[in-house]
Formats: structure tokens, C-alpha cells, sequence
């Protein structure tokens, strides 16, 4: 029924942007917080940035302050995450979540390298 799809990974070099994506369906978008959550190579699942519903509150991991910005846009049910100034330490398979961490899409793969 609910399902995410993120998009927009691939590879960076340092100091380089990234723009990923998700795309929701199954539920009515406009009424859940959502989330990006990461998950680095031999590591467990970090949480990087929360968006609520109407877009008007933000956060983010202190890992990722002041570099990436999320986003939502309602009408076309998408989530962004609006990666800048990346650094190795970014690379991880990305993940957005609905709402309370029940629902996950498959990840996209970001590899931060030189």
C-alpha cells in the first residue's frame, strides 16, 4: 500500500552536491512528517534530517547542519534532501521513512569519493 521510492544517488567527488529524491504514494502525503535516514557501510542507521508536514519545521543530525537542506513538496507527494560541500563520511545507502519509522523505501546508494 504506502510506498517510497528515493532517487538521485550516485557518485561525488568531495566538496561536490547531490540532490535526492522520494517519491510517495499510498497515503496522503500532506499528513505525515517525514524523514531521511542513512546507513553507512558496516555501520547502523543514522538519522539525518526530519521535515514535518507542512514543510514549516526542520532538523538535522549535527553531522549534517548547515550543508543539507530537506525538503517536501505536498502536491507532488516528493521529499528531497538537498546534499552540498559532501564529504566521504556522507557515503551510505540514503532512506526516507513516513512518519513514526513504519514505512521505508529501498534507499539509494550515495558514494562520496576522489
Amino acid at each position: 500500500q504506502v510506498q517510497l521510492m528515493e532517487s538521485g544517488g550516485g557518485l561525488v567527488k568531495p566538496g561536490g552536491s547531490l540532490r535526492l529524491s522520494c517519491a510517495a504514494s499510498g497515503f496522503t502525503f500532506s499528513n505525515y512528517w517525514m524523514y531521511w535516514v542513512r546507513q553507512a557501510p558496516g555501520k547502523g542507521l543514522e538519522w539525518v534530517s526530519t521535515i514535518s508536514n507542512g514543510g514549516d519545521f526542520t532538523f538535522y543530525a549535527d553531522s549534517v547542519k548547515g550543508r543539507f537542506t530537506i525538503s517536501r513538496d505536498n502536491a507532488k507527494s516528493t521529499l528531497s534532501l538537498q546534499m552540498n560541500s559532501l564529504k566521504s563520511e556522507d557515503t551510505a545507502v540514503y532512506y526516507c521513512a513516513k512518519e513514526y519509522y513504519n514505512n521505508w523505501g529501498q534507499g539509494t546508494q550515495v558514494t562520496v569519493s576522489s
